[in-house]
Formats: structure tokens, sequence, C-alpha cells
């Protein structure tokens, strides 16, 4: 791949992850289930490690749980749902990882700021996207996002990373 399909291939990850940004934002859950392959997989790790399965993680869903996640969201059967939280996040520092095929590796940062009960919470990531392309764009094979304190004293959060 030479510096110019690098940087357009760069562009259009970036303009995917900043649109699921604003859907998460927007809490438009069913949207951001739609950029989802099937098998995907949502995971938030605990511990630096690379096999997630084999590991206690914050998240670890698969479609099923991805979507019943969601309705917990929605229907409000969450303690930490009600009420949801705003949030405003910023991803930034973009670095393709991998290309294979029709499968891009992407890693970035990620920050998220949390208004709920008229206080403000700050949580930061790196988080790695796993992404296919087709010609009807990119979709979510796997989505990692490592909190930078997600070994410490965690509240509970009404809202996706």
């Amino acid at each position: 791949m030479n510096a110019i399909d690098n940087e357009s291939l760069l562009w259009q990850v970036t303009q995917f992850i900043w649109h699921e940004a604003a859907i998460l934002d927007a809490k438009e859950y069913d949207a951001w289930l739609d950029l989802w392959q099937p098998e995907g997989l949502y995971i938030i790790p605990i511990e630096d490690a690379d096999d997630y399965a084999a590991v206690l993680n914050l998240c670890y869903d698969d479609d099923k749980m991805r979507r019943d996640r969601i309705k917990r969201f929605q229907d409000g059967f969450s303690i930490s749902s009600a009420p949801p939280a705003v949030t405003v996040r910023t991803l930034s520092r973009f670095v393709i990882d991998a290309v294979d095929g029709n499968t891009v590796v992407v890693s970035c940062a990620e920050h998220l700021i949390e208004d709920k009960f008229g206080r403000q919470r700050i949580w930061a990531a790196n988080v790695r996207y796993t992404l296919t392309s087709s010609d009807t764009g990119f979709r979510l094979q796997e989505k990692v996002v490592r909190l930078l304190n997600s070994d410490g004293v965690l509240n509970s959060f009404s809202y996706l990373f």
C-alpha cells in the first residue's frame, strides 16, 4: 500500500470511528448495533492480556450480550442507567496497525466525559478496533477498550465506551 492509499484508508477509518462515537453520545444504540458483524466482540479487559476469553473482563460481549446490554439501557432495567448519563467523547491519535485483505486494525486514544447527577467523571482509554470493509462500508469485528484504571475502583457506568 502506498502513502496515498494509507492516508485515504486512515481518513476512512477515522470517519467511521468518529461516527460510532457520535452514535454512542446520542444514545442511538440500535444504530450502534447495526455497525457490528454478528460474530463481533466488544471487550473491556481488566488486565493486559491477549487471550480475553481466558481472563476476567469488565465486558466480553458477543452479539447476544451486546443486545441484552442495550435492552437494559433502553428499558431502564439497569440501576446504573437510571437516569442515563450524558457523555461527550473525543478520539485521537489514530494509527493503522495492520491491513490484511478486507480487515483493518486501527488504534486510537479516547477521552470520555460523563455527566450524571450534576457531577462529571473523566475516563481515558486506549482503543483497538478490528474493522472489516465491504462495498457498504466498515463493520466492527472487535472493539477492545483498555481503560487506564480498569484494575482500580470503578463505579458503574450507564453507557458504552
